[in-house]
């Protein structure tokens, strides 16, 4: 009864007024699932290919339609991805592009759901490893590729590591972003905000951290959990091979030096949450960071691993990193995202569910971390297309208890 019948597509926009793709997947006993593609800014060198919207859909409708309509069940999600990298053709979904691959893929896991009656995330942990609740990173104070003339690192994030539940993380973030913006009000520092909706004011990436420190303590004292921070850093975006090191402002790090620096950080403040530290390509040097503080923080792979088994495995070899960034649409599909988790996991690495900085209501990547057992999700602390995923995570969360 999940046979697809019909997939439409369609272009509609992104929270940055982007055009993006959406899927529909409707089966043979009506199950319906729709399906809203991200799009990164920050994107990684190794990203499976995101084409302009309406090229892509063109391309989906003559390449993966005719190969998923009538001939494959949208409750098999393994077929139904695998049916798009056949209409692909490619190792990097630069065919049909990994944007209405992933929205398809998307719509047929919420169409395979919608027939046998259970919410998304109880469907893919079905599959996959099951219920947990994943704590919400929120972004805090935010500059690099998502906000100009702001800091150099990309993201300052909010983790309330000691709240009883979701719905409490999640009004956590939301108080601390708050709180901020009552600091930056207080110091006379005018702020705007980036893509994420992340305060972006143009101040140093010291006087960030002092902020976000004095802004967690406080919504901890108030709220009477722990809240800690941790960072995206963006370390591609940072590194200039010509200048030979990670540029800051008018200063430029060796990579030995923002080794040593990002380990002072960590213990400074008591990170507990590092992502992209270091340039895509160097495995060793997160290497040797995960060394000296890979006991005392969780250093990610976004850029470095880009939701890629092969990568990952690369990474594993050597022992860069201890977690793992996973963005469906930088892959292009749910069973390569999940396919990433389950190597992750059998190595011990962590998995870290995440948005994009152009992103939509869609809501799958809040069932993803609950069905794989993440113990943190990337999505925000405000604005709607962030709020989507939180407050579904909070349904999520009161349906099961």
């Amino acid at each position: 009864m999940t046979l697809i019948t019909d997939v439409r597509l369609r272009r509609i926009l992104d929270s940055r007024g982007n055009a993006t793709v959406e899927a529909d997947v409707i089966t043979e006993s009506g199950g319906f699932g729709r399906g809203k593609a991200p799009s990164g800014a920050s994107t990684g060198e190794y990203e499976a290919i995101e084409l302009p919207a309406n090229e892509s859909i063109a391309k989906a409708r003559e390449e993966a339609v005719p190969r998923l309509v009538g001939e494959v069940h949208a409750g098999n999600q393994r077929d139904v991805d695998a049916a798009l990298h056949a209409a692909d053709g490619t190792d990097d979904f630069s065919g049909i592009g990994a944007n209405s691959a992933v929205a398809i893929s998307m719509a047929a896991a919420k169409a395979g759901a919608d027939v046998l009656g259970a919410p998304l995330f109880q469907h893919l942990g079905g599959t996959f490893r099951g219920n947990e609740f994943p704590t919400p990173l929120g972004n805090i104070i935010g500059g690099g590729e998502h906000a100009a003339d702001a800091t150099n690192i990309q993201e300052f994030l909010a983790a309330p590591v000691g709240a009883p539940s979701v719905e409490e993380a999640v009004f956590a973030n939301a108080a601390v972003h708050q709180e901020v913006h009552d600091i930056l009000l207080e110091r006379d520092l005018p702020s705007g905000k980036g893509d994420e909706g992340a305060w972006a004011p143009s101040i140093s990436d010291d006087e960030a951290f002092e902020i976000m420190h004095e802004a967690v303590e406080t919504v901890a004292d108030d709220f009477g959990f722990a809240i800690q921070f941790g960072l995206d850093v963006a370390g591609a975006e940072l590194y200039d091979d010509d200048e030979g090191g990670y540029v800051y402002d008018d200063q430029v790090r060796s990579t030995e030096e923002q080794i040593e620096y990002i380990a002072e950080k960590v213990r400074e403040y008591d990170l507990v949450y590092v992502e992209d530290p270091l340039d895509e390509n160097d495995y060793e040097a997160f290497a040797d960071l995960t060394d000296e503080v890979g006991d005392q923080t969780l250093v990610c792979g976004d850029d470095l691993f880009v939701t890629n088994v092969e990568r990952l495995q690369s990474g594993i070899s050597v022992g860069a990193g201890n977690s793992i960034l996973i963005k469906p649409n930088q892959i292009g599909t749910l069973t390569d995202a999940v396919d990433a988790i389950e190597l992750a996991t059998e190595n011990g690495y962590e998995s870290v569910v995440s948005h994009r900085s152009g992103e939509t209501e869609d809501t799958t990547i809040a069932h993803l971390a609950v069905a794989t057992a993440a113990p943190f999700i990337k999505t925000g602390a405000v604005g709607g297309e962030r709020t989507a995923k939180l407050n579904e995570l909070i349904r999520i969360e009161d349906n099961a208890v």
